[in-house]
């Protein structure tokens, strides 16, 4: 029985500098280099990339420079890299993969087919949620070499959780009949079936967000003669997230804390501390500084507890006070577009006098993309863990910016009247 296996990943966000340490920067690229060692390990037949493979739309050289590397491995293996293009990393012009394409390490997929042995592979880069209502699913005739088809695409779509896009409409208006439609933008991996479809999610390959508690991994997607096979398989070299969740009672204060802190081996790991119950108030310094003095690479506390009003004053987190400024931007409920340019003007690698001309220059952009990017932003709580999709909406931002909102800060043309797969390609 003839067999067509690829690997399906996303969501590298390679260049996110989290928790703003150059270790975690590190650890998205390598996590993306196991990823690509296992396919070559496998000897899979096309690792597919469902978008947000950059973190950000201007990634830096070394970032670049490390991804092409990793890419000249799958080139060597003669094992084909197929992506498209993610909301974090969309430009309004040339995107970086179509660099990695003239490199002869990419092909960008779109509405022309690309064939992987028997499975005819097409692309949708991300699509504003502004334009979606007139986008025509039109897609090339599938080849008669071909035996299945495949849809790759990045977006957060129905029936999971969070959902903007209508996939009943793509499935039903598309000139294609697909056999599955595998998915980038959600962090967490599902799978559902829907209209004889499966439809999958990979979920990321390092944790952009401390809600992102489950094992990080990919799918691997076996095409056969009469049917479609979607597993899971893990990372297991990805950087140790320890989660300690401590529920004070009354009269229980930062020793209770310390004392749960302990029971953990926190060397070189991410430490997330959540405090919720009914204890005393404690200095989230003190745990964090306790827990790197005992090998932590990065400790963050998370108290989600209510305080009394008398002590609802601003607290500034010393062992990174620049946390405790994005909390409080976080709660204004500031559009997504108004906490990029904050992030703009507080950003300290950015020379002071360019920054007036910086966030004109921003203004306009955004404006030309999207008019309604500075609407408020919907109700939004900081310390929400349910929502696990996209990295963040900052273009630097802290861990928990992932977990407010979904992205809407591509590329649209109010003006248009009709578009086009050929639009996005």
């Amino acid at each position: 029985m003839a067999m067509t296996r690829v690997l399906h990943t996303g969501d590298t966000h390679i260049g996110y500098q989290q928790y703003n340490s150059p270790d975690r920067r590190q650890d998205f690229l390598e996590a993306f280099r196991d990823v690509v060692d296992d396919a070559v390990a496998d000897d899979v037949d096309a690792v597919i990339h469902a978008g947000d493979l950059f973190h950000d739309r201007r990634p830096g050289l070394v970032d670049l420079q490390g991804t092409v590397e990793i890419l000249r491995t799958l080139a060597d293996a003669d094992i084909p890299f197929l992506a498209v293009v993610g909301n974090h990393e969309g430009k309004r012009d040339a995107q970086w993969l179509d660099l990695f394409a003239d490199l002869g390490l990419a092909t960008r997929l779109g509405a022309e087919p690309e064939l992987v042995d028997d499975v005819a592979v097409y692309g949708l880069d991300f699509v504003p949620r502004s334009r979606r209502d007139d986008l025509e699913y039109e897609f090339a005739p599938v080849p008669e070499a071909a035996d299945h088809a495949a849809l790759v695409s990045h977006g957060l779509f129905e029936p999971f959780a969070h959902a903007d896009w209508d996939t009943e409409r793509l499935l039903t208006e598309s000139t294609v009949e697909f056999d599955a439609v595998l998915l980038g933008d959600n962090h967490k991996p599902d799978t559902a079936e829907l209209h004889d479809t499966w439809v999958t999610y990979c979920g990321s390959t390092e944790r952009a967000s401390a809600s992102e508690r489950e094992d990080r991994g990919y799918n691997l997607v076996d095409f056969t003669d009469d049917a479609v096979s979607i597993s899971r398989r893990g990372l297991t070299e990805t950087r140790e997230f320890v989660f300690v969740d401590v529920d004070l009672e009354d009269g229980e204060g930062v020793d209770r804390v310390q004392e749960r802190v302990r029971e953990y081996d926190l060397e070189d790991a991410v430490v997330i501390v959540t405090i919720d119950g009914e204890g005393r108030p404690i200095t989230p310094a003190t745990v964090e500084t306790a827990a790197i003095d005992r090998g932590a690479l990065i400790a963050r506390v998370n108290d989600r507890r209510e305080l009394p009003d008398d002590d609802e004053e601003l607290s500034v987190r010393f062992a990174d006070p620049d946390a405790a400024v994005r909390d409080r931007v976080r709660e204004l409920g500031l559009s997504d577009a108004a906490l990029e340019l904050d992030e703009t003007v507080r950003n300290d690698e950015l020379v002071d006098s360019n920054v007036r001309e910086t966030v004109e220059r921003r203004v306009r952009e955004i404006l030309e993309e999207d008019t309604a990017a500075f609407d408020p932003a919907p109700e939004r709580e900081p310390d929400d863990e349910d929502v696990t999709t996209v990295a963040d909406q900052l273009a630097h931002g802290d861990e928990d910016s992932a977990e407010t909102t979904t992205p809407e800060d591509e590329t649209s043309d109010e003006s248009a009247d009709t578009a086009s797969l050929g639009d996005f390609a």
